[in-house]
């Protein structure tokens, strides 16, 4: 009998593979980041901190923070932002099922390849006025390129829904063929 493993269990092991390496940001957050209100950014599911690290190279007018649930992603973080010299990061060990977005107000949070339903409010709530808002991730449609947790998938339109008090600048759901992916986009500010 095949042990399934947890979603924790499960992203522990692909941050634990051998040889596996830091990936190119994505290129929605790349033409977003133009967008960017200089301040903080919490980078919210960092996973090895892709976004975090971009941002943090654009200056030292952002104080970035990267949160995720694995410790092992976030030293992987820790490490490359030293060896980066990028010393406006910060990565905590942060699991969003269980504890809420950390302290303060923040003049900009990005989110990629994560849902859940629960954090929209207290994202909203944790943006400044004229914060920025860049968000994407995966739909139900990206089942028909393989296997993911359906409890962090959205339904179509959802995401401009959970974000319909923002000011909507940019939102599409688009299907990527090359990259096995559907997912939906937005850019957002708040009012």
């Amino acid at each position: 009998m095949k042990l399934l493993l947890s979603d924790y269990d499960l992203w522990e092991e692909r941050y634990n593979a051998p040889g596996r390496k830091l990936k190119e940001p994505e290129p929605f957050v790349v033409s977003c980041s133009k967008y960017l209100y200089p301040g903080r950014v919490l980078d919210i599911a960092c996973g090895e901190g892709r976004h975090s690290l971009y941002v943090a190279n654009l200056g030292a007018q952002f104080e970035v923070w990267g949160i995720d649930r694995s410790p092992t992603a976030i030293d992987f973080c820790q490490r490359a932002a030293k060896e980066g010299n990028l010393n406006n990061t910060n990565f905590l060990v942060c699991d969003l099922e269980k504890e809420p977005l950390p302290s303060g107000l923040w003049e900009n949070i990005i989110v990629t390849r994560y849902w859940q339903e629960e954090l929209c409010a207290q994202i909203i709530s944790k943006l400044v006025p004229g914060g920025v808002l860049i968000y994407e991730t995966y739909t139900v449609d990206y089942l028909r390129y393989g296997e993911r947790n359906r409890k962090h998938l959205l339904q179509p339109g959802q995401l401009k829904e959970a974000f319909a008090k923002l000011k909507i600048l940019n939102y599409s759901e688009a299907d990527r063929p090359q990259t096995r992916e559907y997912s939906a986009r937005l850019l957002a500010v708040k009012d």
